[in-house]
């Protein structure tokens, strides 16, 4: 009995597994999908015959062949005309038991059949290999086909023709050799894998097959089963070296998560997620499940949930306009500006979160490097890889401003342009930023302007449709209740705030609302336009600022759209504006309130300065002025009283309102004590 079991075929076992029902069914629907590859799970596998199982991870080269003709085979007896026409078919194997390190990969895994996961950092064109080249003799016209290994063409030794035999030359006829596309990635360890302290490994994986290739592309997550495999460098004039370089032959892959387009929800999925939906109180609940362990901020993890879902990017033919928000925490240390942005990052469909000190504009938007063969490529950054999804930027301010700069288009045009060596390229990043910063003096200062506060440029701020301050102002109860959540939090090392919606369903809700694109209803056209029209008009009477701007309209549509899909629906309701307002008018309050007036004072994030400062100065200055033709030189001690007496500016003001010109080189002193104009 134990005789025969040796002789079993490994070509007739495979094909005995592939006869169960499962995999009749995947081969019948090849044909239907017209695809050529057939995709068998490991588990399957292993489960059926558990010996064979760990032959083909052992010797992986002999048993994929067999694997392949043993479908081909069983394709044959499921649907025959389409085995005719497609010749052969590729088995792949996904999910072994366990994935590999990258790290550990080393000389006791060659040969041998690997999974590996990684992030896709780089990946080339996609290129034909030759596999079966033709050649024809020049002095018979005789063709002879090769088939091709390696990673040079190999011409034939002599003449197969029995007359001729002569060495050559021979020509390549590409209309009679085969090709098939073929692929290299470069692949990098997970963070999450990573040990404390190293730097993150790569590998090179090979994709030949058109069913595989430009499956992944960088940023993507990835899952690769294939034979590692060993090649040793050549050096020119030298020959081979003696330490070999490890590759992956892949298999097959497969894309896991993070990309929006790729995780469709389960039937099941789709019913929970629809059932959420008909929920009145739905934003709530969502609201609550972000970031459950971070105390309080409701508005914030609002301004969140829109930037989250989005608005509706309209594509006109002359302009697009964006849909994706851009949103700033500004606040004193310790307000849990950097754990919001993590959580965000996790929850979003595509996050990414990187920190302002490490970051260059180059790994913001795009690299250009220099190839082996000489050639340039480039090399996608942070915001490119964010596409669809959200970038979370901590501390900003800590940026140099020249990276910083890299930005602005990305913000508001969601490209990225690259003019460098030769490659003049745009890139779409179509990105929605979460920024946070550090307020300037460390400590967010309610007597100075936002301008004054935030060490960001002006263009910078004008850029967010909503700006927050987190201020960290001791009040005993909120303080009681955040002590207590604190401390359960390290008693008991979970959140007693459990979250409404688990975090996996929730980033699926996400990427399923993105299919949705609400419309304005009239009732919400008519409140944001009466919003918008009353800011202004508070800014027509003479002397007071300028509320809101176009950015804020725009901002206050996206926020409304934003809130109609986070509910999946299809128009944006009267009470989805009226939401848009309130959470524009807490962003307003909080950072456009000209001190002096107390009105709202857009001018502040657009120039940054007050309308009130600004006309101060003016009076100031033509003061100056006016004394100036007098006297031809200012005294300072006259001036203050001119101004104390005519204009009720108080000395102190007044000191402050001319350093202010003396630092901006408006006016000079000539002398200690006296002003001119400059």
């Amino acid at each position: 009995m134990t005789e025969e079991l040796e002789v079993i075929d490994p070509q007739e076992q495979i094909q005995e597994f592939l006869k169960t029902e499962k995999y009749r069914q995947r081969l019948a629907q090849m044909a239907v999908a017209n695809k050529t590859s057939l995709i068998i799970d490991f588990e399957d596998l292993l489960v059926f015959d558990q010996k064979l199982a760990e032959e083909l991870v052992k010797s992986p080269d002999e048993y994929l062949k067999h694997a392949n003709n043993a479908a081909y085979e069983q394709l044959k007896s499921e649907d025959s005309e389409y085995a005719e026409r497609i010749r052969e078919v590729a088995a792949r194997i996904i999910r072994l038991v366990e994935p590999t390190q990258l790290r550990k990969l080393g000389s006791e895994q060659i040969g041998r059949l690997v999974m590996v996961e990684g992030i896709v950092v780089r990946s080339s064109p996609v290129r034909p290999m030759v596999m079966q080249a033709a050649f024809r003799c020049k002095r018979c016209g005789n063709v002879i086909d090769i088939p091709q290994t390696g990673p040079f063409l190999k011409a034939p030794f002599e003449c197969k023709s029995p007359d001729c035999r002569s060495k050559g030359p021979f020509d390549f006829v590409q209309e009679e050799s085969t090709f098939i596309d073929s692929q290299d990635l470069r692949l990098q360890e997970r963070p999450e894998d990573l040990p404390p302290g190293q730097l993150p490994r790569t590998l090179n994986v090979k994709l030949v097959g058109s069913e595989i290739v430009d499956v992944a592309r960088p940023g993507d997550h990835v899952s690769i089963v294939g034979v590692v495999r060993a090649v040793a460098p050549t050096l020119p004039g030298v020959g081979k070296l003696r330490t070999f370089t490890l590759h992956i032959d892949a298999n097959s892959i497969e894309v896991l998560g993070k990309e929006p387009e790729t995780s469709l929800p389960s039937p099941e999925e789709e019913e929970k997620i629809l059932e959420l939906a008909k929920d009145p109180w739905i934003h709530r609940k969502i609201i609550d499940s972000i970031a459950p362990s971070i105390y309080g901020y409701d508005h914030i993890k609002e301004a969140i949930m829109y930037l989250l879902f989005g608005g509706v990017p309209k594509t006109l033919p002359d302009i697009a306009i964006r849909g994706e928000m851009n949103a700033l925490l500004v606040g004193d240390p310790g307000t849990a500006k950097s754990q919001l942005l993590q959580y965000v990052s996790r929850v979003a469909p595509r996050g990414l979160y990187t920190s302002g000190r490490g970051t260059t504009a180059a790994g913001l938007t795009a690299a250009v490097i220099r190839e082996k063969g000489g050639g340039m490529s480039l090399e996608a950054g942070a915001l490119v890889l964010a596409d669809k999804g959200i970038a979370c930027i901590d501390e900003m301010d800590k940026m140099r401003p020249e990276d910083r700069v890299a930005i602005h288009e990305a913000m508001e045009q969601h490209t990225v342009s690259v003019a460098k060596g030769g490659i003049v390229a745009t890139l779409n990043a179509r990105t929605a930023i979460l920024a946070a910063a550090n307020p300037a003096l460390g400590r967010y200062e309610p007597h100075r302007t936002v301008a004054e506060n935030i060490s960001l440029p002006v263009t910078i701020l004008s850029r967010f449709d909503l700006i927050f301050v987190l201020r960290d102002v001791p009040d005993k109860e909120a303080d009681g209740k955040m002590s207590q959540h604190i401390l359960n939090l390290h008693r008991k090392g979970l959140s007693s705030a459990s979250s409404p919606i688990p975090l996996e369903l929730l980033r699926k809700y996400v990427s399923y609302s993105k299919g949705i694109r609400p419309v304005l209803t009239d009732e919400a056209l008519k409140r944001l336009n009466d919003f918008y029209l009353a800011m202004r008009a508070a800014s027509e009477s003479e002397g007071s600022p300028v509320a809101i701007t176009a950015r804020q309209l725009e901002s206050l549509v996206r926020t409304a759209e934003a809130r109609a899909r986070a509910a999946l629906r299809k128009e944006v309701t009267a009470e989805d504006a009226e939401a848009a307002i309130a959470i524009m008018k807490r962003s307003l309050e909080e950072v456009g309130i000209d001190l002096s007036s107390f009105k709202v004072d857009i001018d502040i994030i657009m120039t940054g300065k007050p309308k009130s400062v600004r006309d101060k100065l003016h009076t100031v200055l033509s003061t100056l002025m006016e004394m100036e033709r007098d006297t031809g030189i200012v005294e300072k001690a006259l001036l203050l009283s001119e101004l104390e007496a005519k204009f009720k500016i108080p000395r102190g003001e007044a000191e402050k309102l001319l350093g202010q010109l003396l630092r901006e080189g408006t006016i000079y002193a000539p002398r200690e004590g006296y002003l001119k104009k400059t």
